[in-house]
């Protein structure tokens, strides 16, 4: 099962008990239903636990029953109603007159409560909503093919203190979050908590991962710059050694020579508390660059 569809089994738990909130989620699933016009409602979903709450809502919401229900069996459940008077009914219960409307628009009225609104964001996301896996990204989106309710959307996210953003493609209308602690809260506002724990944790275990891989790699670039800067040293005191005796070298350059020519594979810091008296690294880092000036002279 997908992370969406887990999402959607979640959200499918909660309980139908308020009027008003049924009316309010019908109203997202028609809203971002495959279609809902004067002609036929049709609502087709992959998701079993919404094929098993959809007859439920709409019964609570209109006092309604679909004139098509799907067949058993896995893949896309169809549900419909085409009969005329349900047709009206639907149309009815939000203020619309399909004679005269032209499209749709989100009636407002409807979701004067906080809690209506909750339960519209909640029917629009089971109906027109997916959300990614937070292993592979971060991407939530409610989609719909009515252009003023995508806008009129946008106006209730912002008011109940979401960001979301909105695109058009190809007659297809989106909504969208990008940020994990957005989506995240959009889940857990409209009842699938335990969807936004498995988001951040999926989060915080890719923080992590990533963090440690940042660490590793500047560790070898750092073991790789040490190891180029040994060998460039070395190379240098190859090349003093071949015009003058190194013991003829001040007697700390010469130890400098010594300590480089035995300990290949040291660094600066582990070379530096060799010496005798041990000293710093940039100190010992100063004697190497002498040793490099005097192979260029």
């Amino acid at each position: 099962m997908s992370f969406s569809s887990d999402a959607k089994r979640e959200l499918c738990r909660q309980g139908i008990s308020r009027k008003c909130c049924a009316l309010a989620e019908g109203y997202g699933v028609l809203l971002y239903a495959n279609r809902f016009d004067h002609k036929e409602v049709r609502i087709v979903t992959e998701s079993a636990d919404l094929a098993v709450r959809l007859p439920l809502l709409f019964k609570k919401a209109f006092q309604l029953t679909f004139d098509r229900l799907p067949e058993e069996g896995p893949g896309k459940r169809v549900f419909s109603i085409t009969a005329p008077d349900k047709l009206s009914t639907l149309w009815a219960a939000f203020g619309y007159d399909p004679g005269t409307a032209v499209a749709h628009h989100i009636n407002f009225a409807v979701l004067e409560e906080d809690h209506c609104r909750t339960a519209f964001f909640r029917g629009a996301f089971l109906a027109g909503g997916s959300v990614t896996d937070p292993s592979k990204s971060y991407h939530l989106e409610l989609t719909t093919t009515h252009r003023s309710v995508d806008r009129e959307l946008l106006t209730l996210l912002r008011e109940a203190g979401f960001d979301p953003k909105s695109v058009d493609r190809n007659g297809v209308h989106m909504t969208y979050f990008k940020q994990s602690e957005a989506i995240a809260d959009f889940l857990t506002a409209i009842g699938a908590p335990l969807a936004a724990m498995e988001l951040m944790n999926a989060k915080a275990e890719k923080d992590l991962r990533g963090g440690v891989n940042r660490r590793v790699n500047c560790d070898a670039a750092n073991l790789d710059k040490a190891v180029e800067a040994a060998q460039a040293q070395l190379e240098v005191i190859r090349r003093l050694s071949e015009r003058m005796d190194l013991c003829q070298l001040p007697p700390k350059l010469a130890e400098a020579a010594r300590l480089r020519l035995d300990n290949p594979d040291l660094t600066l810091t582990e070379l530096a508390a060799l010496c005798e008296p041990p000293i710093t690294k940039s100190s010992l880092s100063h004697r190497l660059k002498k040793l490099a000036e005097l192979a260029e002279q």
